[in-house]
């Protein structure tokens, strides 16, 4: 009994130097493991388990096409010749600038309504558009766009109207035959229309305050076609604070060479050539600054950088937009502003057409970038 004791005992205590044995073992994995951690960390790595690059889990689709980059395109456009026409006026200048304050507002209330029809076809549900605007939320850019663009689209149609004996007397002292046939045809038209006579008196006689709620208005819907897209956090090219004022600045610059393309006035051509070409060198500057950030960004901001260095929209971007959308035009205007003969229709074509591609280019690349994980 006493052997068979001591055998028990024995086992016991083989059994518990086992067990030892195989926590010390557990220790060391756990240490080892804990020194791998460590490495890892000093060496700023990350191991990330993702399924984004599997081909066809994540297939891209373009939810946005050409209708929302004509959109865009014309939603700046409008808003740089509304500001133009407003301020020259609330300055007292529409006899100096008669283009600008008067003749080039027949273009916006045309082409906003081109934009909205483009916007609407985009919808997926478009017989619900107007639900849209009865909800206003502050917090949305889409409900504001939505709304500013609606007031905009009503005061620009009855701005021009309240200058309409001014803009027949300039087609007709400047041998606009066709178009003073048209402007009078309009005119007898609009005079039939209920209300319409009683709204363009109204326009007329508080024609300031309209300037100023205009102006004030056409900002805001400059920046707005930026920061709609700004407002996407889930897009890195997006995703930038710089986008609204990029929008302005090019939307307002489209505005002048709009406007230099349609003037007849010699000196009017060089004031707003001399403006172009301000707002040309600022679009390029906050261009620079917009990449500057990316590339100095989080990856993902780096990334999709990445698609305009080397990437697939380097050619069409620097070379289409930038050198003959922007460069191109601001040294034309520079040589004609030097007393050199340059078509004006050449610099101011190349421009509005640069806005539109900067516009497509934008929006289709934003829809391209994404998040990898």
């Amino acid at each position: 009994l006493e052997k068979l004791e001591k055998l028990e005992k024995l086992e016991k205590l083989e059994k518990l130097e086992k067990l030892e044995k195989l926590e010390k073992l557990e220790e060391l994995e756990e240490l080892e493991e804990l020194e791998k951690l460590n490495k890892f960390k000093k060496m700023g790595e990350k191991i990330i388990v993702s399924g984004r690059h599997i081909e066809g889990l994540y297939p891209h689709v373009d939810v946005w096409g050409f209708g929302i980059s004509l959109y865009l395109f014309i939603g700046g456009l409008a808003a740089g010749i509304l500001l133009f026409a407003t301020y020259f006026f609330i300055k007292g200048k529409e006899k100096e600038m008669p283009v600008a304050v008067k003749i080039s507002t027949i273009i916006p209330p045309i082409i906003i309504a081109i934009g909205l029809f483009f916007l609407v076809e985009d919808l997926h549900h478009k017989a619900y558009f107007w639900k849209l605007m009865i909800h206003f939320k502050i917090e949305s850019p889409m409900s504001w766009g939505a709304w500013v663009l609606t007031v905009v689209f009503i005061l620009s149609i009855f701005w021009p109207l309240s200058f309409l004996e001014d803009i027949k007397k300039f087609f007709e002292e400047n041998n606009k035959k066709r178009l003073y046939k048209w402007t009078e045809k309009f005119s007898k038209f609009v005079n039939k229309v209920t209300l319409v006579p009683k709204l363009i008196e109204l326009t007329t006689k508080y024609r300031k305050q309209v300037a100023y709620t205009i102006f004030f208005l056409s900002i805001i819907l400059g920046i707005y076609t930026g920061i709609l897209l700004s407002s996407f956090n889930a897009r890195p090219l997006w995703n930038t604070p710089i986008l609204g004022v990029l929008f302005l600045v090019s939307g307002v610059s489209t505005g002048a060479a709009a406007i230099m393309w349609m003037s007849n006035n010699k000196e009017e051509k060089k004031l707003f050539s001399k403006i172009d070409l301000g707002l040309i060198m600022i679009e390029l500057l906050l261009i620079g600054l917009m990449f500057l950030g990316m590339v100095w960004g989080p990856e993902v901001q780096q990334t999709s950088a990445e698609m305009f260095f080397g990437g697939q929209f380097t050619a069409i971007f620097w070379g289409a937009f930038v050198t003959l959308g922007l460069v191109i035009p601001a040294l034309l205007e520079a040589f004609e502003l030097k007393g050199f003969h340059v078509p004006i229709a050449v610099p101011a074509f190349l421009i509005l057409m640069g806005g539109l591609l900067f516009r497509a280019i934008m929006v289709t690349a934003g829809q391209i970038s994404t998040y990898t994980f």
